[in-house]
């Protein structure tokens, strides 16, 4: 999930050599993902209105090994 999760963001951004993804269990069991991005692209990767974040959740939680399972995107 995290590999698809950075490979989608490196195609949006200007800088795919400063994506890297971060993943760790919350201590409700649900995972986040720490998406980190240049300065410069976190507006493009967050989108007009969220929309681009919100669908990058969405592949996220239809990647999630398990149904239920709650996935957070956070873009740092």
């Amino acid at each position: 999930m995290e590999e698809l999760i950075e490979y989608l963001t490196r195609s949006l951004v200007d800088e795919p050599d400063e994506v890297s993804v971060e993943s760790f269990e919350d201590d409700d069991g649900s995972i986040v993902l720490e998406l980190h991005v240049a300065e410069a692209d976190v507006g493009k990767v967050i989108g007009r209105g969220g929309s681009t974040v919100s669908a990058l959740r969405t592949i996220a939680r239809a990647c999630s090994s398990e149904p239920g399972r709650r996935v957070y995107v956070d873009v740092a």
